[in-house]
């Protein structure tokens, strides 16, 4: 396990420090000059807030493989008379989706009717901010304003942006010369977000849930990834020095993925989608508050990852992993979490999944444990390496 770790997840914290470095300086032109070609948008239009915020696993020292991926949300803002008021879309859609009401600071008057036309839909009778229409007008703003971007940069990198139907836009950057030294060509996911205060935001969900059912333009979900930045900040300083839960995570994400090799469709993807690095997250923060953080020193690295697989073997069975920030009482209160977060309906992250489909995965995982040392040894030639579409 350590050597599989050494050898093919450990990310050189060199090349991603570069990585990163060279991503930031590029989304922050693009925004800058998406936010200056909005600069008068008017009363009844959206536009970009001027900053970015950076999130997931590249940023949270668990990325795998080659830091050639990245999550960035783009923060957006209404016109100023309107605020939004979200709310959990009970029966609506999937669950833990989340509706965006607008209210009016001096009502609803004849100037809102422009705003809702671009960006609303009806729903219940009332006007709701359509996430759908949202990501439409976020493409092609930035798309507009690349030009600007791609003559500012073209020394150091080639740039372009691509976008599948209701999927974020992708910035894609090709360096071109000695400024990152790696000459990793990156994939930058640009979200874009409303921000609801006390860093918390809504992203447009997916167009398709795990059925396949297309989820409805109304519908939002909502991103916490500022706290779990914040609780991932507070365990390190409360575990021991050489803590290995983030160590254990990335193995069993790459255990996971080397597990697809074997699966044939449809299991394949069901099984990428059950054990999405989402709902491994989830399960090691879980399983880091059940016991004394002094168990998760290095040495006992093989311990702690059958625990965690263990734990997740039983979640699966119950068929119950509870979002962990979502109506979430028992979270440390050195993490300070916004009342919104505390006060909602808490979210079962397996409740989209049948019985079956999650017994099977249980045993597949047991299996993948069992057999490790030989998943490793048969599927960790280079071909075998091949990027693998995310869920």
């Amino acid at each position: 396990l350590e050597r599989f770790h050494e050898r093919q997840l450990r990310v050189s914290p060199h090349v991603l420090g570069h990585s990163k470095a060279h991503v930031g300086r590029v989304v922050a032109e693009l925004v800058r000059a998406a936010k200056a070609q909005g600069l008068q948008p008017g009363p009844l239009a959206l536009s970009l807030r001027g900053d970015f915020v950076r999130i997931g696993s590249a940023y949270e020292q668990h990325k795998v493989r080659s830091p050639d991926c990245f999550d960035i949300l783009v923060p957006l803002r209404l016109p100023p008379h309107l605020e939004p008021q979200p709310r959990c879309a009970d029966g609506l859609g999937p669950c833990g989706a989340f509706v965006c009401g607008l209210r009016a600071r001096d009502g609803w008057t004849r100037r809102c009717r422009p705003f809702a036309e671009g960006f609303c839909v009806e729903l219940q009778g009332r006007s709701h901010l359509s996430s759908g229409l949202v990501l439409r007008w976020f493409q092609g703003h930035l798309q507009r304003c690349l030009g600007a971007v791609r003559y500012r940069l073209q020394e150091r990198c080639r740039v372009s942006l691509s976008a599948c139907p209701g999927q974020p836009p992708t910035l894609h950057i090709l360096p071109c010369s000695d400024y990152v030294c790696c000459h990793i060509s990156m994939a930058v996911r640009l979200i874009p977000a409303i921000p609801l205060g006390d860093a918390l935001y809504l992203t447009a969900l997916p167009p398709e849930g795990p059925h396949g059912s297309l989820a409805p333009e109304a519908l939002w979900g909502l991103n916490a990834s500022r706290q779990e930045q914040r609780l991932l900040g507070w365990l390190k300083e409360q575990a021991p020095a050489a803590s290995c839960h983030l160590k254990c995570l990335q193995i069993l994400k790459g255990l996971r993925d080397l597990r697809r090799h074997g699966l044939e469709e449809p299991f394949c993807s069901q099984w990428g989608r059950v054990l999405s690095s989402y709902v491994l997250k989830t399960a090691l923060f879980s399983l880091l508050l059940q016991g004394p953080l002094e168990a998760w020193d290095e040495q006992f690295l093989v311990e702690r990852l059958e625990d965690l697989v263990l734990y997740l073997r039983d979640c699966l069975r119950k068929q119950v992993l509870m979002d962990f920030f979502l109506g979430n009482t028992s979270i440390p209160e050195a993490v300070a979490l916004p009342r919104f977060l505390k006060e909602a309906t808490p979210v079962n992250l397996l409740s989209a999944f049948d019985g079956p489909t999650l017994d099977l995965v249980a045993f597949q995982l047991i299996s993948t444990w069992i057999q490790a040392p030989h998943i490793i040894r048969m599927y960790s030639s280079p071909r075998y390496w091949r990027p693998v579409p995310a869920p």
